[in-house]
């Protein structure tokens, strides 16, 4: 298999299934698929060797573990490009708190999933973090009230109208 090639309906059932749940062995995911344990093996690998799976993860809850508050930040730069751009990059990569970051098109260049204790925490990781970046112009952010859905899961489906590719 490789990446022109189109998935067929087990190796979409294969990564629906292991995206729920990772743990599933390879008998049980045998049944949920219709097939041996060893094809499912040897599909699993295919589909690990081939990109589609790029790892296992636990996905943690982060209520339990004290993680209380969740934001967005949406972050402008003073400069598009270069090394501003690069020292950016590298100040999130190295800050826990920030669980995501996109860039983006539109009004601002990216933005910023964090989680953090509590409201103090939070405008502690702003003022240290952030606001003293040199290479931020703005920042506009948003606190999660609640939230409806999160998911880690893509839409896969061999059924019509479902995504696959």
């Amino acid at each position: 298999m490789n990446d022109a090639q189109t998935l067929d309906s087990f190796d979409l059932k294969l990564l629906d299934a292991l995206q729920r749940d990772g743990r599933l062995t390879n008998a049980q995911l045998g049944e949920i698929v219709h097939l041996s344990a060893s094809q499912v093996s040897r599909r699993v690998q295919r589909l690990i060797d081939t990109g589609y799976i790029a790892r296992f993860q636990a996905v943690l809850n982060r209520q339990k573990l004290g993680l209380g508050l969740t934001a967005y930040c949406l972050v402008t730069l003073k400069i598009h490009g270069g090394d501003s751009m690069l020292a950016f990059h590298a100040r999130v990569r190295a800050l826990p708190e920030v669980v995501e970051c996109q860039s983006l098109t539109g009004e601002a260049d990216y933005l910023l999933k964090v989680a953090v204790t509590d409201l103090k925490r939070f405008a502690d990781f702003m003022s240290e973090h952030l606001m003293k970046a040199p290479e931020v112009a703005n920042i506009r952010s948003s606190i999660v009230l609640e939230s409806i859905k999160e998911s880690n899961a893509y839409p896969v489906s061999p059924e019509p109208g479902g995504s696959a590719r």
